[in-house]
């Protein structure tokens, strides 16, 4: 059996930086046979400048999207965002699904082998049935008046069956919530039943009006609904935020993805940490930029020991579908933190979300997680001009 050995100036494991005394070995189909020191590694292994890495996990993303690259105005606000996207996302078919095609063309070259897709159509089907990625598709669901809640879910349903025939399997798809502000009450206990053992997702406090919506039924979200003619007369609010008032609704799951997270408090974080250890906090930070122009308090979820995971939304709200890009935004608004905590929040952490954890998001023996190197032009392990590129 043919081998082959990698040798850089960092190894990451998953999990730690290690230097470069380390050697990965790889059967020639890419699964990790271990990591040796370079005594004992035996002759002629490649060597690679900049850090090896396993292949990153995109733990949240819109595929579907990709059409609307360039489309919407930048620093809008979610309320004007998503009126955009829902004026514009309905498109030529065929230039949906050419879109769909080259973004999973640039998220392959970009070093990254599982995505936490969200789903509102078939759009992707297609694209999907290549297996290219490790995907856990994740339907997802909107309906916030109450009279609707069958008719959407049946529709979640038929959508769910589709998927699961493509991927032959139900282990990783699931039907979700969109938001806190947009499933009402019915829909809830309909999504319920289908909580247990699958990851749950779900766009959490991206603006500061949704946890004013659900306090007092009133904010700018009421405009949102006023112009997607939604009628909300008969809500008054709930006297508390949007999060504590909806993550109980999630207790049933066996992980929780709570995406964006712009506007959560500490008390938010901390509420949240404590809820359920499966649960994780998805970063999106270049969305968050292009959307709201603000970032999450992630120094916060660091000092709570929250688990973190990286995202990168969709081209309607990106430029790019880069795991890398998005580390560098952390980096560069954050630099105290560690670039082993970024990688491990874009290798290990986004396989455990995703219950990919026993094929992807490490080195350990037997696993096949993909092998990334990230090359920088600074003596910085990850800097601004720092790139990517795929080695298996």
């Amino acid at each position: 059996m043919s081998y082959r050995k990698f040798k850089a100036d960092y190894l990451f494991d998953g999990y730690d930086l290690l230097n470069d005394e380390n050697v990965l070995i790889t059967k020639g189909d890419g699964t990790i046979e271990g990591i040796v020191n370079q005594r004992d590694a035996g002759e002629d292994p490649e060597k690679l400048t900049g850090i090896l890495s396993p292949g990153f996990v995109n733990a949240h993303c819109h595929l579907e999207l990709s059409h609307l690259k360039g489309r919407i105005p930048m620093k809008t606000g979610l309320v004007e965002f998503v009126l955009s996207v829902v004026a514009q996302r309905k498109n030529v078919p065929g230039e949906i699904l050419e879109s769909i095609q080259a973004a999973e063309k640039e998220m392959l070259e970009a070093g990254i082998v599982a995505v936490g897709d969200i789903c509102n159509t078939s759009d992707t089907l297609a694209q999907k049935s290549g297996k290219q990625f490790y995907y856990y598709n994740f339907i997802e669901l909107a309906g916030w008046q109450a009279d609707q809640a069958r008719s959407r879910f049946d529709f979640g349903k038929s959508l769910y069956d589709r998927f699961a025939e493509m991927a032959g399997d139900e282990d990783h798809l699931s039907i979700c919530p969109h938001a806190p502000y947009s499933v009402s009450n019915p829909l809830w206990k309909l999504l319920g039943d289908g909580f247990p053992q699958k990851t749950i997702t779900m766009h959490n406090q991206e603006t500061a009006t949704e946890d004013a919506f659900f306090i007092s039924g009133r904010g700018g979200l009421t405009e949102m609904y006023k112009r997607m003619k939604i009628d909300i007369t008969d809500f008054s609010g709930t006297g508390m935020g949007s999060l504590p008032y909806c993550l109980p609704m999630l207790e049933r799951a066996k992980n929780i993805i709570l995406v964006h997270n712009t506007y959560s408090s500490a008390e938010d974080l901390d509420m949240a940490g404590n809820f359920n250890r499966n649960l994780f906090f998805c970063l999106c930070p270049n969305a968050n930029l292009f959307i709201e122009d603000r970032l999450p308090d992630i120094p916060e979820m660091i000092r709570l020991n929250a688990n973190i995971v990286i995202g990168t939304d969709s081209l309607a709200s990106n430029h790019r579908l880069s795991v890398l890009e998005e580390m560098k935004t952390i980096r560069k608004y954050f630099p105290d933190i560690e670039v082993s905590c970024l990688l491990k929040w874009a290798t290990s952490n986004g396989a455990r979300a995703l219950q990919y954890e026993n094929e992807l998001g490490d080195f350990k023996k037997g696993k096949k997680p993909g092998i990334v190197i990230i090359e920088s032009r600074r003596n910085e392990l990850i800097d601004q001009e720092s790139s990517c590129r795929r080695i298996l």
